[in-house]
């Protein structure tokens, strides 16, 4: 650790020293006093200038912490684990983790955005080129995810159809608002000329696709929106739906920084395809392959 004296640190904060003694007298900034002289630890110092810093709307941070935010999914989890990529996960839902991205909080986010036509329309492309701010995106492809009904074992109201799940009245287990689950089914019951207000929700709203099995599992709702894999976890049964793009979306910045190159190096790798094929439902393809940039 590099130390400056009074007079350094004076100079390197372009301050006089009549001003960082009243800083310091204050407890306003980091230093530490030693035989009696003050020394100013640079690092330090650089870190207190930043915290201060008024930032533009929609600048980002210049070094965002390693976490990997958005949606939940169990071979991104077990990739960020085996990849040894020292990359933490966080996870809210496609919607909070592009806010999060957008403000500097996490290093990328997983998506999985709905709308438009499927047969036309790359969703995650699209919702990335009308994000604000994001000038420098990259969309690094996970896998293609099949989507669907989770559903009691046995399928006891059987349910075939989000047509079934309207004409039965049978309760559906809700994501919260900007999950990637819930823009699906959103999707899915406009094309069916209808909308929420027509479906017998359960609640609360689950945070995870885990969380909505666990709540089909417990006799909370007779079905919900969630990936096979997640089916399969909780030993339910799978009504699919479609299929769709899973993404990382990040920085430019962040997508050469050493975390980010190892998760994305090991999403290609033999070892990633054979665990999706453990998990069913995924189509690794797109794996680690740059989508977009912009």
């Amino acid at each position: 650790m590099e130390f400056l004296t009074t007079s350094e640190a004076a100079d390197y904060l372009r301050l006089g020293e009549r001003k960082l003694y009243e800083l310091v007298t204050s407890g306003a900034i980091p230093c530490s006093k030693v035989t009696g002289k003050w020394l100013f630890p640079r690092h330090e110092l650089d870190l207190w200038v930043q915290a201060g810093m008024a930032r533009p709307p929609g600048m980002p941070v210049a070094d965002p912490p390693p976490i990997v935010g958005g949606s939940q999914d169990d071979l991104l989890e077990w990739s960020l684990r085996e990849s040894g990529s020292a990359l933490a996960s966080l996870n809210e839902g496609t919607m909070r983790g592009v806010e999060r991205l957008q403000r500097g909080e996490v290093i990328a986010t997983a998506i999985h955005f709905h709308g438009g036509e499927p047969a036309r329309d790359d969703a995650n492309v699209a919702a990335v080129r009308a994000m604000p701010g994001l000038y420098d995106a990259v969309l690094v492809g996970v896998v293609r995810r099949e989507q669907g009904l989770l559903v009691a074992p046995s399928n006891p109201r059987h349910l075939a159809s989000l047509a079934d799940v309207l004409a039965s009245g049978a309760v559906v287990a809700m994501r919260q608002p900007g999950a990637g689950a819930q823009l699906l089914l959103e999707s899915l019951l406009a094309r069916a000329g209808a909308s929420l207000k027509d479906v017998k929700r359960g609640e609360p709203p689950c945070l995870t696709g885990p969380d909505l099995a666990a709540a089909i599992r417990n006799g909370n709702a007779d079905c919900g929106i969630a990936t096979r894999a997640a089916a399969k976890a909780a030993g339910l049964d799978f009504v699919p739906l479609t299929w769709e793009n899973f993404d990382l979306l990040m920085r430019q910045r962040s997508y050469f920084r050493p975390p980010m190159q190892a998760l994305i190096r090991f999403l290609a790798e033999k070892r990633t395809r054979e665990r999706a094929t453990e998990l069913t439902g995924y189509d690794t393809s797109p794996a680690g392959q740059i989508r977009f940039a912009a």
